[in-house]
């Protein structure tokens, strides 16, 4: 993973989402559960929060240490808290590679009586001649693919459920939180050629790819956008589960 084009690449998060965590929870101590290269990290800690991250990655850790977010390296169900305690523990688009129960359980250790925990997705859906184009070009340059793109979540179907109930299920299994609550936040953000371009490699179904297919599809999506006048707006819907500790 580029970790530098992960960063400029990656959308931040909402501002009423951004708002919302820190208006509910009791302080400003802040955990970020798979910080990556920092993107919400840095948003809390401009609205106040004092930020620590975990990451398991060594290249996002390092990324987000030099943008300004003291991280520890370590998967969080290895990491160790020594003691120290928080008042809202956040993941962004990384809940769903911790363990629902282990993980809720760690998180109910670590936060304060009526602490808050968070974690949150984005779902983005660029226009059907986008989405088309890599979809096509993707099931010919790399035809034994695992991957099927038409099952990427939509907004019209219950984007993330399956994962945002795994969550909860595993906040009751290990208990000490109250009833789970889910929201949503939709807005819109419009895109260049080279812009979606640079972002496109940054997708689970492209990061593994070869350079010479992924070139391919690039080339294929680019003449798309082209087509579409070189700019287009995709739609994005951020979906998040959030519950208060007992």
């Amino acid at each position: 993973m580029d970790a530098g084009r992960y960063d400029r690449t990656r959308p931040a998060y909402p501002p009423e989402l951004i708002d919302h965590l820190v208006a509910s929870a009791p302080g400003r101590v802040t955990l970020d559960v798979g910080v990556g290269t920092g993107i919400e990290a840095r948003q809390l800690q401009k609205a106040g929060c004092l930020v620590l991250g975990v990451e398991p990655d060594p290249r996002m850790a390092e990324f987000a240490r030099t943008s300004g977010v003291d991280v520890e390296t370590a998967t969080f169900e290895d990491w160790e808290p020594v003691g120290r305690r928080f008042d809202l523990l956040v993941s962004g688009q990384a809940w769903h590679w911790v363990d629902p129960v282990v993980g809720a359980a760690k998180a109910a250790e670590v936060l304060r009586p009526g602490g808050l925990w968070a974690a949150f997705w984005h779902v983005p859906e660029p226009p059907e001649a986008v989405t088309g184009a890599l979809t096509d070009a993707y099931r010919r340059h790399v035809p034994d693919s695992p991957i099927d793109l038409k099952n990427v979540p939509k907004q019209s179907s219950d984007p993330y459920g399956p994962i945002l109930a795994k969550a909860a299920d595993g906040l009751r299994e290990a208990g000490g939180f109250g009833e789970p609550e889910r929201s949503r936040y939709d807005w819109e953000r419009v895109y260049t050629r080279d812009e979606w371009l640079d972002q496109i490699p940054t997708f689970g179904s492209l990061t593994w790819v070869d350079p010479g297919p992924r070139q391919e599809i690039l080339a294929e999506v680019g003449a798309a956008i082209d087509r579409l006048g070189g700019r287009f707006t995709v739609r994005y819907a951020t979906v998040a589960i959030a519950a208060i500790r007992d």
